[in-house]
């Protein structure tokens, strides 16, 4: 069954599936004026606000500040208010199979389909308002249903077919060049490009500079944003080669990253959640598609080195560090966790954690001037948690609002006013 169609076939029962409104989500927001009541806001640019009003049209933010008069709609003193979060880096189709396996990228059944949805709703309730799916093509129905508002989730970009590293095999430049513009045709938002093998089989590199000029030159003249797998060396060659962000970055030299910053390349890396996923849920990935033992025992000692790599990128000057968790079957929904590992295991600072899966996550995404912020012009995505993460980073687990784009999704707020009957915690 081809993706569009699978998507289709949950539409008709969304009501069932989750408790997301009857009737679009952009209609919603446009009949609206709401006011929230804030005591602490984080405002997603490293910035602490107290005792103000947000005011919400539509869809977006159009004020904010202490003097602002008319009703509360949502009272969320006692709450940490931030915007919503932005995860750079999921597969968000990803999901167990009929088996109980990790069915990865092939899923095109109806349950698959289910599956799907449910990845987009729980990782919304979580908080993360905006995801980059980077590589599957089941991502483009889903990322189309949620943008009409017919399915409840997370804003989606998504890089539909990755172009696989695969030497020379993978084609000659004006190849690669010709696969990036058949990803822009196909819907693309971003080029995915895997310049290194897994890093559980070495991380070798598997792109010439050359093919890595090609691919990261085509889709800067098609106008889309190019994403690439790289560990070792394949980091520095992503980053002469001109790429918008870095994933991964394990092995890494202190050379590499203060190149990186002097570029403007960004830097994704990952703290744990992704490792930590996969050996939670060892018997369910085991045996399927590029996890063998061997390769879960090289990701036990692959994590020190995760954690060290992202201390080190912490401490380069100029180097700008965004937030994404590579989710996957089993992670949707525990994004946070990666906070946590940040500050906990890496000594991240709170504030740049939060800033991370803010407005730093928003001007890599190329929406700095739409979303990462709490600030008039910019759309409502807010969250509340109940705890401050800049004291407790566990805060990040706890919370109980979510609006995206002037729509309530969550209110498990103390003394909030639900506007609609049919959205409710």
């Amino acid at each position: 069954m081809r993706p569009a169609k699978v998507i289709s076939c949950i539409l008709s029962i969304v009501g069932v599936c989750v408790l997301a409104p009857r009737i679009p989500a952009q209609t919603l927001a446009s009949r609206q004026r709401l006011v929230i009541a804030a005591s602490v806001v984080v405002d997603g640019k490293g910035h602490i606000f107290h005792d103000v009003r947000i005011v919400i049209e539509g869809s977006k933010i159009v004020a904010m500040g202490p003097k602002v008069e008319g009703p509360v709609d949502y009272d969320l003193r006692g709450l940490t208010v931030l915007p919503g979060w932005i995860d750079a880096h999921v597969h968000i189709t990803w999901s167990f199979g009929k088996d109980g396996k990790n069915a990865g990228t092939e899923g095109t059944t109806q349950e698959d389909a289910y599956r799907a949805a449910s990845n987009a709703w729980v990782t919304l309730m979580a908080g993360f308002t905006t995801v980059q799916s980077v590589g599957a093509p089941n991502d483009i129905p889903l990322r189309d249903a949620i943008a009409k508002g017919i399915l409840p989730g997370p804003r989606i970009l998504t890089a539909a077919e990755p172009l696989e590293g695969r030497g020379e095999t993978t084609g000659t430049p004006d190849e690669i060049r010709a696969y990036v513009r058949k990803q822009k045709e196909a819907g693309a938002d971003l080029i995915k490009i895997f310049a290194s093998e897994s890093i559980r089989k070495g991380g070798g590199m598997t792109l010439s500079q050359e093919q890595l000029n090609a691919a990261c030159d085509e889709a800067k003249k098609q106008g889309l944003r190019t994403l690439v797998h790289a560990y070792k060396e394949a980091v520095r060659a992503a980053t002469l080669a001109g790429c918008t962000q870095v994933e991964h970055g394990t092995l890494a030299t202190d050379d590499d990253l203060k190149l990186m910053g002097e570029k403007g390349t960004y830097l994704d890396p990952q703290a744990g959640l992704v490792i930590e996923n996969y050996l939670l849920n060892k018997d369910k990935y085991l045996g399927t598609t590029g996890y063998t033992a061997e390769g879960f025992a090289a990701m036990e000692t692959i994590l020190p080195m995760e954690h060290e790599l992202v201390r080190h990128a912490m401490r380069t000057p100029k180097l700008k560090v965004v937030f994404g968790t590579d989710a996957v079957a089993g992670a949707h929904g525990r994004n946070a966790e990666e906070f946590i590992d940040r500050v906990r295991d890496c000594g991240v600072d709170p504030m740049a954690a939060m800033v991370s899966a803010n407005s730093l996550g928003a001007e890599a995404l190329g929406l700095g001037d739409q979303i990462g912020s709490i600030a008039p012009g910019l759309q409502a995505d807010i969250i509340a948690l109940d705890g401050d993460p800049l004291k407790d980073i566990t805060a990040v687990r706890r919370v109980v609002f979510v609006m995206k784009g002037g729509v309530v999704y969550k209110n498990a707020a103390r003394g909030a006013i639900p506007v609609y009957a049919g959205v409710q915690p």
